[in-house]
């Protein structure tokens, strides 16, 4: 498991990172279970900060593909760390982003080690721009993968206004049974309920209203 946490969120999982660690745990059974929290700054600082988050993510994606390539891994994020794990696993550079300035994109490769993406509140392409940002595109190999569990009326990931709703994942068991339900699926653990969509989940093969984070 990689997961990124918010803005503001101390260093480590965060609590929203946590309650879902917490709730895959259990849902995947005898299986080996390392967590690696994502290291970088996961400050106001969006340009800085999400490179910075791009950067340790992909590398430890990497790392762990060739040094493990029998390991499946969950990539997970909330709020700019989904942000920053939906850039991840981005095909290309964004438009009107210098190729030499950021990380490049993984390599086809990698989707292999790859079993599920799991986003929390990911920043709708709107709070997106708010943030001066370019808006995140899942990958194509990432696509099928992808969850993207949004709170009902918050504005990071919906056109929703009530920026309360931003602050409830890591209390709102059912949206974090639902990220932990659709990534122990794609593990085939066989624990737990099986995964359903619920309100406010959706796969980004759906077409999942656009989040911001």
């Amino acid at each position: 498991m990689v997961f990124a946490r918010g803005t503001d969120d101390p260093p480590g999982l965060g609590p929203t990172g946590q309650a879902f660690i917490d709730s895959l745990r259990p849902r995947v059974g005898a299986n080996s279970f390392d967590v690696y929290p994502v290291n970088y700054p996961a400050t106001h600082d969006w340009t800085n900060a999400g490179e910075a988050g791009i950067r340790d993510a992909g590398a430890h994606v990497v790392s762990m593909a060739h040094d493990c390539p029998n390991t499946k891994m969950v990539l997970g994020g909330y709020s700019q760390g989904a942000a920053v794990m939906g850039f991840v696993t981005s095909a290309v550079v964004p438009a009107g982003i210098d190729p030499a300035s950021v990380p490049k994109p993984l390599d086809p490769e990698v989707a292999n080690h790859i079993s599920s993406v799991v986003l929390f509140a990911l920043p709708s392409d709107k709070a997106m721009n708010f943030f001066g940002e370019p808006p995140v595109v899942i990958g194509p190999l990432y696509q099928a993968k992808t969850i993207q569990v949004c709170a009902a009326g918050d504005p990071i990931c919906s056109d929703g206004m009530n920026f309360a709703a931003h602050d409830t994942y890591s209390t709102n068991t059912a949206m974090i049974d639902q990220g932990a339900a659709f990534a122990a699926s794609r593990l085939g653990g066989g624990s737990g309920p099986a995964w359903v969509a619920g309100p406010g989940a959706s796969t980004s093969a759906g077409g999942l209203p656009g989040a911001p984070g």
